[in-house]
């Protein structure tokens, strides 16, 4: 499992020995995109305190935003699992989607057309130049797994993601399931 190949729709999860860097401690990260130019991709596990009405005023539904990472963190990202709503959208894998027509996508919202359960928003992104995710998995900043959850990942809840992950790792990484964010503080 640790040993998958980098590519779209892999998750990424934060090393546990991974402490001190706020945007990565304990982060699971959906890899939207991985080519020769670099990798793009949106922590998926890191709500942020507010809803899309917050941002969007005229989008009347209370979603939560999430951290997308540290990268242009005054854009707002999407994912979604409903491309035959929301045309232009491009396949990272599994069903999982990336943007679309951003104009539609508000109407179907606010129509009741989009759940929660279909679409994820992320303030910012994360992401790597050419061959920098490389050098962090060989550095042991990341284990690469499959995305066993395929679409239905928009809609899971994520407040022990990165636990349940580590947890799924098994062997030596139980030890971290149960430590403290900061081992420090213990």
């Amino acid at each position: 499992m640790i040993s998958e190949k980098i590519k779209k729709g892999n998750l990424l999860i934060a090393e546990p020995l991974l402490i001190g860097d706020l945007s990565f401690n304990r982060s699971v990260i959906l890899l939207a995109d991985h080519n020769e130019s670099g990798s793009v991709g949106f922590i998926i596990n890191k709500p942020l305190k507010y809803t899309i009405q917050d941002l969007v005023p005229e989008i009347k539904a209370s979603f939560k935003i999430y951290n997308g990472g540290p990268v242009e963190q005054d854009n707002l990202y999407f994912i979604h699992n409903i491309p035959d709503l929301i045309p232009n959208s491009v396949e990272i894998s599994d069903g999982i989607y990336w943007g679309g027509e951003y104009e539609i996508t508000k109407t179907l919202i606010n129509n009741g057309k989009i759940t929660k359960n279909n679409i994820r928003f992320f303030l910012g992104y994360t992401g790597w130049d050419e061959n920098q995710l490389q050098m962090e998995t060989e550095d042991n900043s990341w284990i690469i797994t499959k995305n066993t959850y395929e679409n239905k990942i928009i809609g899971k809840s994520h407040s022990h993601f990165w636990k349940e992950q580590i947890m799924e790792l098994g062997g030596d990484y139980l030890i971290w399931s149960n430590t403290p964010e900061n081992p420090s503080s213990n």
